[in-house]
């Protein structure tokens, strides 16, 4: 189909994007029956194009068993039924495009949905076959190889379950996550082959780029050894072959002027920017920043360490406080620990909500203000708190890997609200995770109309985002507690995280403001603002 006429013509449009996260599921139900679906992406386009958004990334919306919220893909050329056709999202990329919106899809190229093609007959093929070859079977260690081929870990935080199953044949197969979720064996052509098709596929529905899921973790050391912590190369992580994978991946991309985002999760800087090389990948996701407390010496640090980062290889920064699978930031920053890591989260934890919205306020300003693009998670605008999910409907594997301990990541994904006074608050039919009886507080009509709500703010500061320009951060003298830089000669931005308010600098217009200054004109407490000079 190539790319559709209508589609904006800036090219590097994605160095600067603002870019909106989708989860289909929860965003919108046009058909009345519970479940988010892509009928209620489409009438909701122009809300995004309102809000300012340049691109939406959707999580993934191909076929799957929904074993793992969609990332367990089962045919990545049909859209899954609940969410629509794939016609229908053919005519949401177009209609988007119209209006001014790129989109942007997620692919899980680790592994596939056991109920897979590939998979399902690999597993009647048999041992020694060569659909197996696409997989990582093995057979097991021990005298009747009861024992799992290696000790590898799980890739689900808090898990110790064991990431080989076997199969009645003798044969184990691997899988990092879940075990409806077979890793692939990304050494044979065959693999690398579907996915390029599978690039092009899209990328000639008019898709404007391609979201990586776990991209590290692709290339498996062919041997399989035992994993021993700290040793170089890890077996399944971040190993080198995976660099010739997305070089071919991006002459793949640069055929349909595509751009890449991975999700890249390493501690190495160094090895974190060998994947944004110009002949790699164009993006990569910013943990360190989404993860940070609410510290002013700490989110110093994590700016100018990710600015650092992406400077050897010339690639833009993204910034992101909260997704899909990370607490929502008004509840996270209402915390007395306001950092995120997946290990320490827990059911019960207290949270100061008009705290965690202040705060989270203040962090809309900074990361709109920063170099590179943004990504803002659904309902992130609407100030949304995480919601506490009742035991018996949790649905996250994450909750049931990890013993009942872990909540999970449903409270994140809880169906948006859109219209106050309407059943569910707007969302359709009844949701497939509950609302809380306070959900139509935040509803998107109700803040539509009052100036002082967060959806307001992010739509003002979206729209005045373009007054910092294209420059390098410089930050300005300030106090400890106080955050203050400059990107174009005559616009600053200003947080205070300090005790005390903070007089402003000289300047001309208050252009943006987190919450209303004091008396005298001074910057609150946990406050940020834009202004001209």
């Amino acid at each position: 189909m190539g790319q559709p006429t209508h589609a904006p013509t800036r090219t590097d449009w994605w160095r600067s994007a603002v870019i909106y996260q989708v989860y289909v599921r929860s965003f919108a139900d046009g058909d009345g029956d519970g479940t988010g679906d892509l009928a209620g992406v489409r009438a909701r386009l122009p809300y995004l194009a309102e809000l300012g958004v340049d691109a939406l990334w959707f999580n993934p919306w191909y076929l799957s068993p929904m074993k793992d919220g969609g990332y367990d893909v089962a045919d990545y050329r049909v859209i899954d039924p609940a969410f629509g056709t794939l016609a229908e999202a053919e005519k949401l990329i177009a209609e988007a495009g119209e209006l001014g919106i790129r989109t942007i899809v997620d692919i899980v190229p680790n592994h596939v949905s056991d109920q897979h093609p590939w998979f399902r007959a690999a597993l009647a093929a048999g041992p020694g076959s060569p659909e197996r070859e696409l997989f990582h079977f093995r057979p097991g260690r021990g005298p009747h190889g009861e024992l799992p081929p290696n000790d590898w870990p799980s890739q689900f935080v808090g898990s110790a379950e064991p990431v080989w199953t076997r199969l009645a044949d003798g044969d184990w197969y691997l899988h990092l996550f879940t075990p409806e979720q077979p890793d692939l064996n990304w050494a044979h052509p065959a693999v690398r082959r579907e996915h390029e098709d599978i690039l092009r596929f899209w990328f000639e529905r008019g898709v404007a780029g391609v979201r990586i899921d776990s991209a590290a973790l692709l290339a498996k050391d062919p041997q399989l050894p035992d994993f021993v912590a700290g040793r170089d190369p890890n077996p399944f992580l971040d190993r080198d072959e995976l660099h010739d994978i997305y070089r071919s991946w991006r002459a793949v991309a640069d055929e349909y002027g595509g751009i890449f985002v991975g999700e890249v999760w390493l501690p190495d800087p160094e090895r974190f920017a060998r994947y944004l090389r110009p002949d790699e990948l164009h993006t990569a996701f910013n943990f360190s920043f989404l993860s940070c407390p609410w510290d002013a010496r700490r989110l110093r640090t994590s700016i100018d360490d990710t600015l650092a980062e992406h400077a050897p290889v010339g690639a833009p920064a993204t910034w992101v406080l909260c997704n899909h699978d990370v607490t929502r930031t008004v509840t996270r920053y209402g915390r007395e620990d306001t950092g995120f890591d997946f290990a320490t989260k827990a059911f019960g934890t207290p949270a100061d909500l008009a705290l965690g919205t202040r705060r989270a306020r203040a962090a809309a300003l900074l990361s709109l203000a920063l170099p590179g693009a943004v990504y803002v998670y659904q309902g992130e605008e609407l100030g949304l708190p995480e919601a506490d999910i009742p035991l018996d409907r949790i649905e996250d594997p994450m909750h049931f890997r990890s013993g009942g301990t872990d909540p999970g990541r449903d409270g994140c994904r809880v169906p948006l609200p859109w219209a106050a006074d309407a059943p569910y608050a707007g969302f359709g039919g009844e949701p497939w995770l509950p609302q809380p009886a306070d959900w139509p507080s935040y509803a998107a009509d109700r803040q539509a109309a009052d100036p002082g709500s967060m959806l307001h703010l992010y739509r003002e500061a979206i729209r005045r985002r373009p007054v910092f320009g294209d420059g390098p951060l410089t930050w300005l003298p300030a106090p400890e507690g106080v955050l203050a830089f400059t990107r174009a000669e005559g616009a600053l931005c200003v947080v205070n995280l300090a005790d005390r308010p903070f007089d402003l600098p000289e300047h001309t217009e208050l252009l943006v403001s987190s919450a209303p200054l004091d008396s005298e004109g001074r910057l609150p407490k946990d406050t940020a603002v834009w202004l001209r000079a």
